[in-house]
């Protein structure tokens, strides 16, 4: 089974690794939310939140380094808003001819996208330090605790068990395409890019097919055995009163820190 890279930091034993999956999960949707509603530009809130933030993956016994370096894959994304750069009104800073028109750089501007970039690569954090401590099964049992609709949970589980095995399918696939195809030492192999348009295009269709099949196998089977589209559990647990007062200390803190940020 393949496995991400933070799967390694699971098993590990540590404060925050033995949180209940609700409290985790919680706090992890205040934080974000916390970031979102934060006035841009607010240098000394994003100092908080990255310092409770990071203080939680040391807890955790996650290395640093390895976090903050993963995260950085959602700084391309937030690039999409560098135009604000130049339609916030401000002090303009700098311009950028292009021929038919002129963009102008307002401070305001640049304030805004960096505190975006500030904001997505800060949460991005946070939801790999809640991956990298939590099981994906605890995550849904504490997204059924918190009352998301059933079928969203069970397409969940359904998606993260079988997506490794629609892997190996497609693994299975390449394998019999490499030993159908036959290639002599310095030559290129294949036809035409249209060519290997279609052979792609009919191994995906296979692997559709295939997957279409096996569901409707597991599905009956599952019926079979007295599935009715809820998820249950042997072992319900409890919030401990430990647990209950860190999540009133840590959404409470949150709110602090939102609400000060609009008067500093």
């Amino acid at each position: 089974m393949t496995t991400s890279f933070l799967d390694r930091y699971i098993d590990r034993q540590s404060p925050v690794h033995g949180l209940d999956g609700r409290v985790k999960l919680l706090l992890t949707l205040g934080y974000i939310l916390a970031l979102a509603l934060l006035p841009p530009g607010n240098w000394l809130a994003y100092a908080a939140c990255a310092g409770l933030l990071w203080w939680a993956i040391s807890r955790a016994q996650l290395p640093l380094r390895t976090i903050l370096a993963r995260s950085i894959v959602a700084l391309p994304f937030a690039l999409v808003a560098v135009s604000v750069v130049f339609t916030r009104p401000g002090l303009p800073l700098f311009s950028l001819p292009l021929g038919f028109a002129t963009l102008t750089a307002t401070d305001a501007g640049l304030i805004l996208f960096a505190s975006i970039l500030l904001k997505s690569w800060l949460s991005v954090q946070a939801a790999l330090l809640l991956t990298a401590t939590t099981h994906f099964f605890d995550l849904l049992a504490a997204l059924r605790a918190l009352h998301l609709p059933p079928i969203l949970v069970a397409i969940l589980s359904f998606a993260y068990r079988y997506m490794f095995v629609l892997v190996e399918e497609a693994q299975r696939l390449l394998r019999a395409r490499d030993c159908r195809s036959a290639t002599l030492p310095g030559q290129r192999s294949g036809g035409s890019i249209a060519w290997r348009a279609a052979v792609v295009g009919r191994m995906v269709g296979t692997l559709f097919l295939r997957s279409y099949e096996r569901s409707e196998r597991i599905y009956v089977a599952m019926l079979s055995r007295g599935y009715n589209g809820n998820m249950h559990t042997l072992t319900p647990r409890r919030l401990t009163p430990t647990e209950q007062g860190l999540l009133v200390v840590g959404l409470a803190l949150l709110t602090g820190i939102t609400t000060l940020s609009f008067f500093m």
